[in-house]
C-alpha cells in the first residue's frame, strides 16, 4: 500500500510574515536557503508519494515558475483559485485533479514527519472518510485539540485555550477522495470548520498519533526557528 497523490494547499498570503518575508506566497518564505516548500516537497517524495497537486492562488506564478526551474521531472498539476475559496474550496477544487481513491493533503507552510504508510494503514483498516495525523503536544494555546477514542475515532474538536497536554491537528489529512465529494458543501468553506467538525459523526474520521518532527511557519517566532533548525538539513 503506497500513497501516490498528494494536494499541497499553498494558497495563502502569509500576512503574519509580511515583517519577515514581504511580497510572497507563505509557503515560498525561505528557510535555511531554499523555499519552505522545497522541504515539504523532498519529505514527500522520501515518503514515495509521486503525484503533486498545488493549490495555489495568492502570487501562484511564483510557485509554478520555481517547480518548473526546480523540479522539472516532478509530476505535478496546479489547481488555482481565481478567487480564495477557504481550505475547503482549495481542497475541493484540487480533488478534481485527482485519481486515486485515497489522496493525501498537507498545509503548504507545515512540516509534520508522519509515517504516511501507518496513516493509510489505519485509514483503510478503519474505512474513514477521513484519516488525520495528530501531534501530541504540551503547554500550548496555539492550535485547538482533538479528542479520540480508544480505536481512534474522533469524537470532538476543541477551541484554541491553553492545555497542559494534548493531540493537535497537525495539518496532514487522509481523504477518501469519493466520500468527500459526496458532501453537499458549497464552493467557498473552510475545511476545518465545516467539514471536519460538521461533518465528523456522519462521516467516519479517524486520528492517528505521531511523534514525528512538526513546525508551523506561520508566525514569525516560528519561522525564525525553522531557520534554524534547518540549517544542518
Amino acid at each position: 500500500m503506497q500513497i501516490k497523490e498528494c494536494i499541497i494547499l499553498a494558497g495563502g498570503l502569509g500576512t503574519r510574515l509580511r515583517s519577515e518575508v514581504p511580497g510572497l506566497p507563505k509557503c515560498m518564505a525561505p528557510v535555511a536557503g531554499k523555499p519552505f516548500l522545497h522541504w515539504v516537497i523532498e519529505y514527500l517524495l522520501s515518503q514515495k508519494v509521486s503525484v503533486f497537486i498545488f493549490s495555489t492562488g495568492y502570487m501562484h506564478e511564483n510557485i509554478e515558475e520555481y517547480i518548473s526551474a526546480e523540479y522539472p521531472h516532478l509530476n505535478a498539476k496546479f489547481s488555482v483559485e481565481d478567487r480564495p475559496l477557504g481550505t475547503g474550496g482549495a481542497l475541493k477544487l484540487a480533488l478534481k485533479l485527482c485519481t486515486d481513491a485515497n489522496v493525501l493533503a498537507v498545509n503548504g507552510d507545515t512540516l509534520f514527519e508522519t509515517d504516511d504508510r501507518k496513516l493509510l494503514y489505519y485509514h483503510i483498516e478503519k474505512q474513514a472518510a477521513c484519516t488525520l495525523a495528530l501531534k501530541p503536544m504540551k503547554y500550548f494555546d496555539r492550535y485547538g485539540s482533538v479528542q479520540t477514542d480508544d480505536a481512534g475515532t474522533i469524537i470532538s474538536f476543541s477551541e484554541k485555550k491553553y492545555i497542559k497536554e494534548g493531540l493537535v491537528n497537525g495539518g496532514v489529512y487522509l481523504l477518501n477522495r469519493l466520500a468527500f465529494e459526496q458532501t453537499d458543501l458549497p464552493e467557498i468553506f473552510s475545511f476545518e470548520k465545516d467539514y471536519l467538525e460538521k461533518y465528523n459523526g456522519a462521516q467516519k474520521m479517524i486520528g492517528v498519533e505521531d511523534d514525528g518532527y512538526f513546525i508551523d511557519i506561520g508566525i514569525p517566532e516560528d519561522f525564525n526557528k525553522a531557520n534554524e533548525e534547518f540549517k544542518n538539513r
